[in-house]
């Protein structure tokens, strides 16, 4: 297990292969993936093959993250960045089984993402998308200081698009 970082009440790190039941169970849930643009893995398998292929921290050295509950070591999601080749950004994001919403748990790992991206990584600027009527996360990214800066078309969605700066780049 690879620890990435801590937050008051979660740890963050690698998502392995072991994750698989937990990850399959989180995208089964139509209202969890209601506004991805993902759609359910079909089984296990199918979650554990995505796992192995899941390149992001060869590739770039971050990724998503399992998200665990330091109280009882619960899987509660994932949250991380993802960088974007295709558009040469670098997005955080977010995915709790619904049982954890609305306890502060996006916008609390969201936050040390953020802060992980801009101390750790050195990047310049974040962004965050969701779809337009996914007001939950919008409201995440606002609690992060995130600020609105376009629309988009979201797989045939109206989207949304806010991004933050790096504080230290900007004195």
């Amino acid at each position: 297990m690879k620890l990435i970082l801590e937050t008051e009440r979660c740890y963050l790190r690698e998502l392995t292969v072991n994750d698989a039941p937990d990850f399959y169970l989180l995208n089964q849930d139509e209202d969890v993936i209601k506004y991805t643009g993902d759609k359910a893995f079909a089984n296990i398998e199918e979650a554990k093959s995505f796992l192995q292929n899941y390149d992001q921290y060869q590739k770039y050295g971050y990724g998503r993250w399992a998200v665990i509950a330091k109280s009882n070591e619960a899987f509660l999601g994932w949250c991380g960045l993802k960088y974007a080749p295709d558009l040469d950004e670098v997005d955080v994001g977010f995915r709790f089984f619904k049982r954890y919403w609305n306890q502060g748990y996006a916008t609390e790992t969201a936050q040390a993402c953020l802060a992980y991206g801009f101390t750790t990584l050195h990047l310049d600027t974040i962004v965050g998308r969701a779809m337009e009527e996914n007001t939950a996360s919008i409201k995440v990214l606002e609690k992060i200081k995130m600020t609105f800066v376009k629309k988009f078309n979201f797989d045939v969605h109206d989207g949304v698009v806010y991004q933050i700066q790096n504080p230290t780049k900007l004195q």
